[in-house]
Formats: structure tokens, sequence, C-alpha cells
């Protein structure tokens, strides 16, 4: 017998191997990287992972080695610098380019290929042509996670050898299917899809708010008011303003929409029901969507250990978040470990008192 992770006493002698499935969730996938630090501080060995979307960046770091300077630069981030890096530009594929978010991960990550990482790897991404998911299991990391992270409406699709792909998130949202090959202990699934909330925080002044306000502005001054209007109209327009919480050129709320019931600080009396805008009513149906798949996919490869971050821990696209989403990741996993070693402890503890 020897202390195992976390100080408790196993039966193990070697470290614990555990296959990692992380979910999609947009800036929610920060949590990702804190469940790691909890995973690596108690002494676990990650020997496989699969991602969708964030859970694929994140995922994809870790087995390049690369984490650690990742959660660093995205601690640094502001809500100004975000918006430089997403690249807002109003089209027809997608309202955000992100291409210099991806210049910045690729210089983290430096040119490497799935083949070349230390452990078994995949990248989930959706093939939009043929309505099948697709496994990135060798070729370069950083165009596998730029076919992941494709939010649908908001990034660009990504296109590679005449396929159109997009975010893994829409087929497979906790991508568990890809770990059965993987010879591990453990198989931990990290959704960013769970119900409850963990804490309210006071609404700041957002900056992003008077960027793309400002912007939106400067728009008008350049172009025909009504056709301006007809660009901001448009669905994709709308979700990625009201997933910034951002308001229109006229300082009212997209689509006469109310603050999101994501918003800790939206007070409403219990037996109110709340007025949803047609966007949130989009957005809505995408979590509850991948919400559904998830509990199928949860149904068919049930892991060891599921780990839940609430949809309310920050919105999609907050990626100035980071080093608060990481701590709540940690803590939810500290947690989550402490009753999975507990409990796996109870019955050796049985047998030497026996």
């Amino acid at each position: 017998m020897s202390d195992g992770p976390g100080g408790i006493v196993t039966s193990r002698s070697s470290p614990v191997r555990v296959a990692l499935a992380l979910g999609s969730g947009g800036a929610r996938g920060y949590a990702h990287i804190g469940v790691v630090e909890a995973l690596r501080e108690r002494g676990y060995d990650i020997v496989g992972i699969a991602g969708s979307s964030m859970g694929a960046l994140v995922g994809g770091l870790q087995a390049a080695g690369r984490i650690d300077e990742f959660a660093d630069w995205a601690k640094s981030l502001t809500q100004r610098t975000i918006l430089r890096l997403l690249d807002p530009s109003i089209s027809a594929a997608g309202v955000l380019r992100a291409e210099k978010i991806l210049v910045a991960v690729r210089d983290i990550l430096g040119p490497v290929t799935i083949e070349q990482l230390s452990i078994p790897y995949t990248a989930v991404a959706t093939d939009l042509l043929t309505g099948k998911s697709v496994w990135f299991q060798r070729g370069p990391l950083d165009e596998a996670i730029r076919a992941s992270i494709a939010i649908p409406g908001v990034i660009a699709p990504h296109e590679i050898e005449g396929r159109l792909l997009a975010d893994g998130g829409i087929l497979d949202p906790l991508p568990m299917a890809p770990l059965a090959a993987v010879k591990a202990d453990l198989t931990i699934a990290v959704s960013l899809n769970g119900s409850e909330a963990i804490a309210s925080r006071a609404e700041e002044p957002s900056v992003t708010v008077e960027w793309l306000n400002r912007m939106v502005r400067n728009t008008s001054a350049l172009l025909d008011t009504t056709a301006v209007r007809s660009l901001l109209d448009r669905p994709t327009a709308r979700a990625v303003l009201s997933r910034f919480g951002s308001e229109d050129a006229d300082g009212e709320q997209p689509d006469g929409i109310p603050d999101s019931a994501d918003n800790a600080n939206d007070i409403r009396a219990p037996t109110e029901v709340p007025k949803l805008g047609s966007f949130e009513v989009m957005n809505r149906t995408i979590d509850i969507a991948q919400s559904a798949l998830a509990r199928h996919t949860l149904a068919a490869y049930p892991p060891d250990l599921l780990i839940e971050v609430p949809r309310s821990t920050c919105r999609s696209l907050e990626f100035h978040r980071a080093a608060e989403v990481i701590a709540a990741g940690r803590a939810l996993a500290e947690q989550a470990l402490d009753t999975l070693e507990m409990n796996v402890d109870e019955p050796a503890a049985q047998a030497i008192e026996g």
C-alpha cells in the first residue's frame, strides 16, 4: 500500500492511467485546463485524449505539452484583445474569421503533427456536406483544431481535402467513442453543458460591447443605413452580438431580447416565464440539442467519472475570463476526484481492518 493521488491511501503502486474526453462549449472550455491541472497535481497519468471544439484545442495543447504556456497566454487576454483576435467580419459563412487566434495557437504549438504526440489524440469535427463526424488522428495538429472549433454561424467552416468542416460539437459534443481503444484504468468525461449554477458575478462594464457598437456606428457612416441594418439583422450577426452581451447601434438589446438567463444578475420572480427573442431561442436550442446528444453518448459509452461544468459559468464567447473559468474547472475536478478516491479506497480500508 502507498499514498496515492491527493494523499489518499490506495492499492495502486503506479500512476492511474486516465483517458480524457473533453466536450464542446466555447469559452467554458477553459475549465478543461483546470481539470487537467487537478489530474496532474494528483499524479494521474493522462494516456489518451479526445476533444470536440474547445475540448480539441485544450486536449491538443495538453498532448503537445504546451498547455501551461497557453494558459498563461489566455489569462493575459482582455476583452479588446479577444475581439481583435477573433477578427469580426459580417459574412455569409461566419461572423468571426478567428485566423488571428489560430496564428497565436500555432506559435505556441509549433509545427507538430498528431502522429508526433506522445499520447493518442483525436480531434472531432463535423463534415457539413455529408453530415458525419470526422475524427482527426493524423496530420497537422493545428489543422485538426481549426476544423473542430468552427462554431456554426460564428466561425467560418474550414475546408480540408474537399471537405467542409465545422465544430465537432454539432454531432459529438462529448466524444467518448474515440477513447474505446485507449488502454486506461479510468475514463473521465468533462461536459460543458451542466445545468446548475456555481456562483453569481456582478455585471461589469463591457469594453467588448463598446467596441462592437463603435464598429456598427462607423460602418453605418460609410454605408447605407438600410444595408447595414440588413447585415446586422442576419441570424449569424445577431447571435454573435448577443453572445458577447452586446447592444445594437441604438443601444437596445438585439431583437428586443432581455439579458439571457445565463446572466447571474437576471433576477426574476420564480413564477415569471422569461421572454426570449428569436436568437436567444436559437442559442438555447443548440444547447439543448447538444445536451441531448451528450446524454446519448454517455448512455452508450459511460465514463468512470463525469465532471459537469455549468452553462452559467460563462457565456460561450467570453474568452477574456480564462483565469476564473480555469479555477472553476479545477474546483469541480478536485471535488469529483475527492469523491471518486474516497469511494475507491473504502473497500481497501475495510479489507485492512478485517
